[in-house]
């Protein structure tokens, strides 16, 4: 019981907890911060980075022909755009509901400043960049298979 009691008394950072969903959100890292390291979601980020890796070398490798490539980066790609949008609801939550949430045993209250003002700007530009980057490749790859399947059956 006294463990807990320590663990939830720890003060828990605003500004670190999204700086780390932005640069380090595919690992699980914010999640870990937050919740320690029983967190299944911060494992899921993991596992899903580290099936998302070969698949992604695979699509590359294959110049995104392979389903299997496809398959496997498909939770790498979820984990990665979970990240970015998770540095954003962390950033823009208040700072009372923020201490009400993760610091209600700690005397420190939270004081965000421009510092995750940024860090929730950069991490709605990489992440919007890095989806519609997907979006159209999938889409690219679907249209470009099509028109490969019409010219196989005209001929």
């Amino acid at each position: 019981m006294a463990t807990v009691a320590t663990h939830n008394s720890r003060f828990r950072s605003k500004t670190l907890t999204a700086a780390l969903a932005l640069f380090f959100g595919t690992l699980g890292a914010h999640r870990f911060y937050l919740y320690g390291s029983r967190d299944v979601w911060g494992w899921a980020h993991l596992v899903g980075t580290i099936v998302g890796i070969p698949g992604f070398m695979l699509l590359v490798a294959t110049e995104r022909t392979s389903m299997t490539g496809w398959l496997l980066a498909f939770p790498g790609a979820v984990s990665m755009l979970a990240a970015f949008l998770a540095a954003l609801v962390y950033g823009l939550r208040p700072d009372d509901k923020w201490d009400a949430q993760f610091n209600t045993r700690t005397e420190r209250r939270s004081r965000s400043g421009w510092t995750v003002i940024f860090i929730v700007i950069f991490s709605l530009l990489i992440g919007a960049f890095l989806l519609m980057t997907g979006l159209a490749l999938s889409f690219q790859t679907y249209f470009e298979s099509q028109v490969q399947a019409a010219k196989a059956i005209s001929q």
